[in-house]
């Protein structure tokens, strides 16, 4: 994060992102990045957000609604408080974070449809990105996504995002705890 901070990189919002990825409206003259964390974990609220807070960077939580409140995970008060901060969104993650390919289409329309109404009724948020859980998905899970308001859906697969791989086929860069500064800006670098 300090290295982001000190080359300038702009961090995007969901929206933001959604912009980039739509419109190819990128924030003029910046380098830009949309960092994002996956289910809720209580250290993005005891880790992640103080070092956030420290280089005035962005990031967004994509949260499973099921597991607020319990053990390890995101209470609603730090999501409340997080969400104050204006440095961390939240987007959808499903509700149980089940493997969507094991799922009946009705099954998969609940899990995009029920986690996106959580956190519209519990923190006033409007969802248009879902993360699939593990990366796992179907081609039916575009269609739930998709149908449920969605505007783009994330994977786990290794890449940069780019609309022509498809909104909801969305690649990301995975930054595992034990990498190096040097592969981290190889990963992340502009070219």
């Amino acid at each position: 994060m300090a290295w982001l901070h000190k080359n300038d990189y702009y961090t995007l919002t969901p929206k933001q992102a959604i912009r980039v990825l739509t419109k190819n409206e990128v924030p003029k003259d910046k380098k830009i990045v949309w960092i994002t964390f996956d289910d809720g974990y209580a250290n993005n609220y005891t880790v992640a957000l103080p070092i956030l807070k420290k280089y005035k960077l962005k990031a967004t939580v994509n949260m499973i609604t099921s597991s607020i409140n319990t053990n390890g995970m995101l209470t609603t008060d730090q999501i409340k408080k997080m969400q104050k901060t204006k440095l961390i969104s939240f987007e959808s993650h499903t509700v149980r974070h089940v493997d969507l390919r094991t799922l009946t289409p009705e099954q998969q329309d609940n899990e995009a449809v029920d986690s996106k109404r959580t956190l519209q009724k519990d923190f006033g948020i409007n969802s248009r990105s879902y993360c699939y859980p593990a990366g796992r998905y179907n081609d039916y899970s575009k269609v739930a996504a998709k149908n449920a308001g969605y505007k783009v859906a994330l994977t786990t697969q290794p890449g940069w995002a780019k609309a022509s791989d498809g909104l909801y086929d969305l690649k990301r860069v995975r930054i595992p705890a034990h990498m190096t500064l040097a592969s981290f800006i190889e990963s992340v670098a502009y070219k």
